[in-house]
């Protein structure tokens, strides 16, 4: 993959640059931006810059394996492609094109419903294992209906977002007049509004495929998931981009692992996009990450190919980091190695690319 000097991508910040060159301010801001005062979207970076790592030395990691599974499949990092709506506003092939990057890379690929060119072709797309993640926009039938096209479609789980009770306020759009194309077609935004605790007892009592729950951000909703018979728990608060001044995910993350206490797996993502921080995740207790405005960036930097040189980057930055840690294994981590620590910079959405150019144009 090549930058705009003709170039390969050779650190995450040249795939950051990229994207903002090539796309139009608006996109960008979409892609970016959060609800409101964007404290969310700050607290989100805040929380992992201020863990720091204690590190193991005279430990054997001449062999570094960083590869993990989830739902039985094997993955070549503990991560997944997460879903972002309007992927093809990135790039004109949309979950068509992240699917096929994740499958040459080897990751799961968790397709947005409201994202082109839907559940089916996204899955015919994909080589690799994939997700299918849903907003409820109907009632128990359509959710029914759903769930069926996605196991006929040979996706390994199925996921509920439910932190989008209601549509939050994202300033940046309503500042850019900028109205998504996938917002004027929604419809049945009630259904979501109405979703409880019943919807997800009758999914576990009358589907079999795995389910989990994107947007827990308490100890005490992922108690009730876990009683619910929910697969894996999903920690999020939506990017920053639905409930403003919330706590950052890493800051959630430990009273939810040890909440569930292993009855169920543990995702999370919000503003993880180095390698250090998904190793901080791990040591905490999360089965995998999900990488959201990073998978955003390498697809607008270079559609598929700028997917899979993103995912080969954080590859190479979380062996190195494995490396200066003392471990050979993910599964060697906890959270021993981990520290409070004062942050050196301040929070905001690219906090972990201090070296972007920002002469040329506006990144933050």
């Amino acid at each position: 993959m090549l930058n705009d000097a003709g170039e390969g991508f050779l650190n995450l910040h040249e795939i950051v640059r990229a994207a903002r060159l090539k796309l139009p301010l608006h996109t960008w801001d979409y892609l970016i931006g959060g609800t409101e005062s964007e404290t969310t979207v700050r607290r989100n970076r805040h929380a992992l810059d201020t863990v720091a790592f204690r590190p193991r030395v005279l430990r054997d990691v001449s062999s570094i394996d960083c590869s993990s599974s989830l739902f039985g499949v094997k993955t070549r990092l503990p991560v997944a492609l997460a879903p972002i709506g309007g992927l093809e506003s990135f790039d004109a092939g949309g979950a068509a094109t992240g699917a096929k990057a994740a499958g040459e890379f080897g990751v799961f690929h968790i397709v947005s419903s409201v994202c082109q060119p839907g559940l089916e072709p996204a899955a015919e797309a994909s080589s690799g294992p994939k997700i299918f993640q849903l907003y409820v926009r109907g009632d128990d039938a359509w959710i029914d209906d759903h769930v069926h096209r996605a196991k006929a479609a040979g996706y390994n789980a199925f996921c509920l977002t439910v932190d989008t009770a209601v549509y939050s306020r994202r300033e940046r759009d309503i500042a850019r007049r900028f109205v998504k194309p996938w917002r004027t077609r929604a419809a049945g935004l009630s259904y979501q509004a109405g979703l409880t605790w019943d919807h997800v007892k009758r999914f576990k009592d009358q589907h079999d495929l795995p389910l989990i729950l994107k947007g827990i951000a308490t100890a005490e909703d992922a108690v009730v998931a876990c009683e619910h018979g929910v697969d894996v728990v999903y920690v999020s608060n939506h990017g920053g981009r639905q409930l403003d001044h919330g706590r950052g995910s890493f800051d959630v993350l430990p009273e939810v692992v040890d909440a569930v206490a292993k009855r169920a797996k543990v995702m999370v993502d919000g503003a993880f996009c180095r390698g250090t921080d998904i190793l901080k995740a791990i040591a905490v207790g999360a089965d995998a990450v999900g990488i959201g405005r990073l998978y955003g960036y390498g697809m607008a930097a270079g559609g598929q190919a700028g997917v899979v040189r993103m995912l080969e980057l954080l590859e190479e930055e979380i062996v190195e980091s494995m490396g200066l840690l003392g471990v050979a294994s993910l599964a060697e981590l906890d959270r021993s190695f981990l520290h409070p620590a004062a942050s050196v910079v301040e929070p905001h959405v690219h906090s972990a690319f201090p070296h972007l150019s920002l002469d040329e144009r506006d990144y933050r």
